[in-house]
């Protein structure tokens, strides 16, 4: 879902799942527990780990005035570029390796590709301190990123991104769930690329009718889509987890959004919920996956929380 460019017990695991999923999460093993770090100033310091297309959203945000935040540093793939796009933003940022990001913040932004997730965390959770995660198909096989946050007294944050409805799931959890089941289309430039059709020789060129090209658990669409259902994984953590939830994935050349459905079928409800989300500069992802990021930002120092 996100493919910004960034350098190379008895307690509970410290994922959180935004809006505040404990319920769901913690049926993995994933229960979440808040504890802010502020900065001298009393502000939370936010890092920023990628400037592509989320990331410049983020930073901007940021510059621009969010009560208790303040904008510590960012880091890139391609310093050269991210300082062009800074300065011409007029962001005053300073630009820093990934192993550095503790000394300068509080919370890091992952804004990245899956494969450096753990670049990111490893060093922010060591240190006891916090990440939100976009790439939430990647924590599925990198379980012990959560031993790390538990045993540091870190924590992990998967905000909402392009799904909603994940605080009707979370409360779901609270019962008995009896199944998940979602059905993602996208236009099929989305798709194109993805890990799994190169291996099955699966083509989405040229098609003039939908194409299902994927159906099976979340657990294995992460693993062959790794930019495009993050949303999946998200859904899975705050209910039944990546190996009862199932998804179906097709290429629809009549879609020019990222749709995404889903039902739910539990001991307290029955219900379903869908979302068209506009594709961002990057079609992988959408344009509310970033203003996802900046909504959970702002409920972590505001006087209002709505939200389970």
């Amino acid at each position: 879902m996100v493919t910004d460019g960034v350098t190379g017990g008895t307690k509970a695991p410290q994922v959180q799942v935004t809006p505040t999923l404990q319920g769901g999460a913690a049926r993995h093993g994933l229960r979440a527990a808040h504890k802010p770090e502020m900065s001298d100033m009393n502000e939370i310091r936010i890092a920023i780990a990628g400037l592509g297309a989320i990331g410049r959203v983020v930073a901007q945000r940021l510059a621009d005035g969010m009560p208790g935040l303040t904008l510590a540093c960012a880091a890139a793939r391609d310093v050269a570029k991210a300082k062009a796009w800074l300065d011409a933003a007029k962001i005053s940022c300073p630009l820093v390796e990934l192993v550095e990001l503790p000394r300068h913040a509080d919370l890091a932004v992952e804004c990245a590709p899956p494969d450096i997730l753990e670049k990111i965390c490893t060093p922010m959770l060591t240190a006891g301190k916090r990440v939100m995660v976009l790439s939430a198909g990647a924590l599925l096989p990198h379980p012990h990123l959560i031993d790390l946050a538990r045993q540091h007294g870190g924590q992990i944050i998967v905000p909402t991104g392009a799904l909603l409805g994940l605080d009707a799931v979370a409360a779901a959890a609270e019962g008995t769930i009896h199944s998940v089941r979602m059905t993602t289309r996208k236009p099929p430039r989305g798709l194109a690329g993805a890990a799994y059709l190169v291996k099955h020789g699966i083509s989405v060129e040229g098609l003039d009718a939908a194409k299902r090209v994927f159906a099976g658990t979340v657990r294995e669409a992460a693993a062959g889509f790794p930019e495009n259902v993050n949303v999946a994984a998200a859904l899975s953590l705050a209910g039944i987890g990546p190996d009862r939830t199932t998804i179906e994935i097709w290429a629809d050349p009549a879609v020019t959004r990222n749709c995404h459905s889903i039902e739910v079928d539990s001991d307290s409800a029955r219900f379903s919920f869908s979302i068209e989300n506009i594709p961002s500069a990057n079609p992988r992802t959408g344009r509310i996956t970033a203003l996802s990021v900046v909504a959970a930002l702002r409920k972590l120092s505001a006087p209002l929380r709505v939200g389970t």
